[in-house]
């Protein structure tokens, strides 16, 4: 092999690692990220208040009391809705047990106080209470949450207007029926109107998280599966018998 031929086999290495240097140097060029030129846009800290009790625009408002959800309650649209729960409870005066207590005059009925059927430890620890309006609002808003432990799996019923019919429906099954509680008054000392319940909205603040419980025939559900200790959302509350 002569010089000549030593040369171009040396040039065509140097050729190519200047070539795949070049492209290195053209890719880079072409695809590294921008370098901020400058501040950005900086996005507005939330307003501090002076107390957590204190609603602010657009945070949640305060909850409703069951006296103001009670008057413009609809008990034809409850029945409607408490139909879901016909496979856990009976409704009629003199029906039996099903998987739960039957809801005929539950309201002020003691709670877990139902003839012939067998309740948790969680209802009975309520044995001493009754199952007033502002009870059952309570239960059928979130029964892990009235009655930590309890078996019913059913979520509750967050809709306020939805809960309020079930209720006043509830109310309905009884030769005498109860009466509803008064509206409380507000603040400034007005009571509240029933203009402040909106469908499709929750006045109750998030219960806190308690243990899942095993599902049991104690509560009822919305669905026929559910639990069926006391009168539910889309099932009448179970636990009130």
């Amino acid at each position: 092999m002569d010089s000549f031929e030593l040369n171009k086999i040396i040039g065509a290495i140097l050729g190519t690692l200047l070539f795949v240097m070049g492209v290195g140097f053209l890719a880079e060029g072409l695809y590294s990220p921008a370098h901020s030129s400058g501040p950005g846009y900086a996005l507005p800290e939330p307003a501090k208040g002076g107390g957590g009790d204190t609603p602010t625009p657009g945070g949640p408002t305060a909850a409703v009391d069951i006296g103001t959800l009670l008057a413009s309650a609809d008990a034809k649209q409850g029945e409607a809705s408490a139909k879901k729960c016909g496979a856990c409870h009976d409704f009629s005066k003199g029906g039996p047990n099903k998987t739960g207590p039957n809801l005929w005059d539950i309201v002020e009925d003691k709670v877990a106080a139902t003839p012939g059927y067998s309740f948790s430890p969680a209802l009975m620890a309520h044995a001493a209470d009754v199952w007033t309006y502002d009870n059952l609002n309570q239960w059928l808003t979130s029964p892990k949450a009235w009655a930590p432990g309890t078996k019913m799996t059913f979520a509750g019923v967050k809709d306020d207007k939805e809960r309020a019919n079930i209720i006043a429906y509830l109310a309905s099954l009884s030769d005498s029926p109860k009466p509803f509680p008064q509206p409380a008054a507000a603040a400034g000392g007005a009571a509240p109107t029933a203009a402040q319940t909106t469908d499709g909205t929750s006045s109750q603040a998030a219960p806190a998280a308690t243990e899942t419980p095993a599902s049991s025939s104690e509560a009822p559900a919305a669905a026929p599966a559910s639990s069926s200790e006391a009168p539910a959302s889309s099932a009448s509350s179970s636990a009130a018998p």
